[in-house]
């Protein structure tokens, strides 16, 4: 079934389900504020699902635990007993919580401490004992326990997947980003979108070698959901290949889900890592065969800043040495730790907003990542999503394409792609989220991508929208220039060059620059477009600096020619005829 359908036809219940789950809030009223329920329900969802998971193997863990109570090492016995590679030793259910109000707090806390310690660090990362004990103090926890009881809140995998329960977490934390008014950067990604970038991560890859093992990182992983659609999709394309997946995320709430997630379905644990990327990477010298992110962008990087400006020194023995962009933004040091986990045969998508394509003069730290990109021919294609993709914010978004290995036809070469057009509108808007990107708007962008030629490309859905792509495939050259200083003579009261040992002064006030680009002769360019406008300017090469951006807009602007005069001044007329006998008949009616 393709994902897009199956989106479709689960998503109803997904949603019943999130909103069902979110609903407990109403038991945390007065004591928690509305930004703070997911402090509460997130834990107590990962904590419900590690319980439906263990629920069918309960009494064989206990007694197995009794049975070996005395060995020093038991989480092998352990594990076998419960069928993952977590348990839980307590004899509690929910539903004997339930049975007795009068002990929930002591009850539930046994239960806890039941858990192997992955869950444990889940818990604590997630400070929910902390909760746990708001919760006893307002009277709240047995009436949350019960909420979780209910028939509508089973979370047995048997009635929902790994993929399912991805959705309803991606849903939750959705919905308390909502409630807690994230920072526009600080986004989720939803599933139309993953699924491109995890389309155009593998449309050229090729499977040279059936059943192969490969590996994957996201470095903002949020719940793993990328990670998850990536295994997905490498399994449509060879059942017997393998995904080993890793990632890093700095919030507890998401870190907890990944883990959790990461835990059920059998998944080493420990790929799962929590932490700064930038300032505290927990792969330093690992490389991977694909590399899929959505960093953060607009927020700024300065509690990293001295960590991140001595791995900078460090030159190519760190990830940084090519430049820092302004602490304001740290998007573009995401994209070099990217770079620096690919192997030299990696794939990467990456996506960042408007700011990475021109950002920075020549020579500034953005200008350097940019030129470290394409001078090293991996940058391969940039894909701009339509508007209003992402639940919470409407602006323009592009997915960078890196590859480290560029087919013999791509190489120097840059692709643009404009799939700004490329979208079918919602019914109905979920926060920004006003479009979707369907499976048709999909096989065209990735079609485009494939083709890797100048054109235009269209489409039309079952339902009738028009999908257009456009494509312009630059030479890599085209996007540098060379920065040019032109100095022009300090001249004396008659106008005449002030001579200091026989050379000419720059005059500082009318310096000026000019951007020349790298497939042009500088000095040519200067006789040409300066000079007959400055005679006696020179060019101070001393001064000279590379520069590259990348002009997307400029590349797709069309001219729209503008209405001619007479032809304005005819309609005006037309419509001053009309609007003076309507009102003449209003004058008559009156009479």
């Amino acid at each position: 079934m393709d994902t897009n359908q199956k989106i479709k036809e689960v998503g109803v219940n997904i949603q019943e389900k999130a909103t069902v789950i979110w609903n407990v809030a109403n038991s945390l009223f007065g004591a928690y504020k509305p930004h703070e329920y997911g402090l509460v329900i997130l834990p107590m969802v990962v904590i419900k699902r590690f319980h439906d998971c263990l629920l069918p193997t309960h009494d064989k863990v206990v007694q197995t635990y009794k049975d070996i109570e005395g060995l020093a090492v038991k989480d092998a016995f352990l594990r076998k007993a419960s069928g993952y590679r977590f348990y839980n030793t307590s004899e509690y259910t929910f539903e004997k919580l339930k049975a007795d109000p009068e002990n929930i707090k002591v009850n539930f806390e046994a239960y806890l401490n039941g858990f192997s310690d992955n869950v444990m660090d889940i818990l604590a990362r997630m400070d929910f004992f902390t909760q746990l004990e708001r919760m006893a103090n307002a009277g709240l926890l047995y009436q949350v326990i019960s909420d979780f009881c209910s028939e509508k809140a089973d979370m047995d995998p048997k009635k929902i997947s790994a993929v399912d329960m991805g959705y309803i977490f991606e849903n939750l934390v959705q919905r308390f980003s909502e409630s807690y008014d994230e920072e526009a950067g600080a986004h989720f990604t939803s599933r139309d979108i993953i699924y491109l970038m995890c389309d155009l991560l593998t449309e050229k890859m090729g499977m040279a070698e059936e059943g192969r093992i490969y590996t994957a990182y996201d470095m903002a992983m949020g719940t793993s959901q990328m990670l998850t659609c990536m295994e997905e999709r490498l399994s449509t394309l060879d059942k017997a290949a393998k995904l080993i997946c890793y990632g890093q995320e700095i919030n507890p709430f998401t870190f907890g889900i990944a883990k959790a997630d990461m835990l059920i379905r059998g998944g080493d644990p420990e790929n799962m890592q929590f932490g700064d990327t930038l300032s505290d990477d927990k792969f330093s010298g690992m490389t991977f065969d694909f590399v899929i992110s959505n960093p953060p962008f607009g927020i700024d990087w300065k509690r990293e800043a001295t960590k991140v400006e001595a791995e900078a020194k460090l030159g190519s023995s760190g990830r940084f040495a090519p430049g820092l962009p302004p602490k304001s933004d740290g998007q573009m040091l995401f994209m070099l730790n990217g770079i620096a986990k690919l192997k030299d045969t990696g794939h990467m998508a990456i996506i960042q907003n408007g700011s990475s394509l021109t950002n920075g003069d020549a020579g500034s730290g953005p200008s350097e990542i940019r030129r470290f990109l394409i001078e090293n021919d991996w940058l391969d294609a940039i894909v701009q999503l339509p508007n209003d993709s992402f639940y919470n914010t409407g602006i323009a978004t592009y997915i960078w394409l890196v590859t480290k290995n560029k087919p013999v036809a791509h190489r120097e070469h840059v692709q643009l792609i404009n799939a700004s057009k490329c979208f079918v509108q919602r019914r109905k808007a979920i926060g920004n989220k006003r479009v979707d990107i369907t499976k048709e708007a999909r096989d065209l962008i990735v079609k485009v991508y494939g083709e890797y030629r100048d054109g235009e490309f269209d489409a039309t859905t079952e339902n009738g929208y028009k999908l257009l792509v456009k494509s312009r495939v630059l030479s890599s050259l085209s996007l540098g220039y060379n920065k040019i200083t032109v100095e022009s003579p300090l001249l004396d009261s008659e106008g005449n060059p002030i001579l200091k040992k026989g050379k000419k002064q720059a005059d500082a006030a009318r310096r000026d620059t000019e951007n020349v680009l790298l497939n042009e002769d500088m000095d040519e360019y200067f006789e040409r477009e300066v000079l007959p406008y400055s005679p006696g300017a020179w060019i101070d090469h001393n001064k000279d600096k590379v520069g590259y951006e990348i002009p997307f807009t400029k590349t797709f602007y069309e001219y729209e020619t503008l209405e001619a005069a007479d032809d304005i001044a005819t309609r005006i007329e037309s419509q001053e005829e009309v609007l003076i006998r309507k009102i003449q008949e209003l004058f008559r009616k009156a009479e």
